[in-house]
């Protein structure tokens, strides 16, 4: 995992001053790196019969898709407000920097429906959180969370008590 983690540039003062962004497109750009994290994700779940991976605007799409394709599973993005063309279900959450609203087609996966969610990033919790949250209203089982990267300094993990967590790089820079 400290391999990937070199792959990761930090980027000071983006989207604002006080925040340190992390990179990813140095490991996207590497098509050995980008296949190991996939593949190391990935193994995480073989064998649980996950039916969709949700995975959250946008680099969450990236690893989300290349995951489902890799387990068998559909894919569902999980989109910014206004950005999905169907009848949806929202959840406005508090970002370590502001307010969002996360939407997702009312019909993305049936009922009892086995769902792994992907993101690149793992903060303090909040994107995670109300993404469960909108699972559960619509009656998923969530099988995991998998992430590339975990700010282990924001304890994102404490906002998600009772879920399987997968992290490739753990970091406490942030």
């Amino acid at each position: 995992m400290q391999d990937l983690k070199s792959y990761i540039r930090d980027i000071q003062g983006f989207p604002k001053k006080g925040i340190i962004f992390k990179d990813i497109t140095t490991l996207l750009k590497d098509k050995e790196k980008f296949r190991q994290a996939v593949d190391q994700l990935a193994s995480k779940f073989e064998g649980k019969n996950i039916d969709v991976v949700l995975s959250v605007e946008a680099r969450g799409f990236i690893f989300g898709a290349a995951m489902a394709y890799k387990l068998g599973a559909g894919i569902v993005p999980v989109r910014k407000k206004g950005k999905l063309p169907y009848k949806t279900l929202s959840i406005t959450y508090d970002l370590e920097y502001g307010k969002d609203t996360l939407e997702i087609h009312e019909d993305a996966f049936e009922k009892g429906a086995h769902v792994l969610i992907v993101d690149d990033l793992l903060a303090t919790g909040g994107t995670s959180r109300a993404v469960i949250d909108l699972v559960e209203k619509m009656d998923g089982k969530i099988v995991g969370l998998a992430f590339l990267i975990e700010l282990t300094a924001l304890k994102g993990r404490e906002k998600l008590k009772g879920y399987s967590i997968t992290s490739l790089i753990q970091d406490e820079y942030c």
